[in-house]
């Protein structure tokens, strides 16, 4: 598997929280070293792209990217 397999192999450990809320999906990401916090909302049809968004926005917060 390489990086872009899997966007959270280079931020180490990160914990994914999903909660539903009616149509809407809210994904939480936790960088475990650091305890920084995200998370981004979306259709609850889509939980794979929500979770890539609150990715994106931790390494964002991060400083990686």
């Amino acid at each position: 598997m390489t990086t872009g397999d899997d966007p959270r192999l280079d931020l180490r450990e990160v914990i994914v929280e999903f909660t539903r809320n009616g149509p809407y999906l809210k994904c939480s990401a936790v960088h475990v070293v650091t305890g920084r916090e995200v998370s981004a909302m979306g259709p609850v049809n889509e939980p794979k792209s929500v979770e890539r968004v609150a990715i994106a926005k931790l390494r964002r917060a991060l400083g990686e990217g």
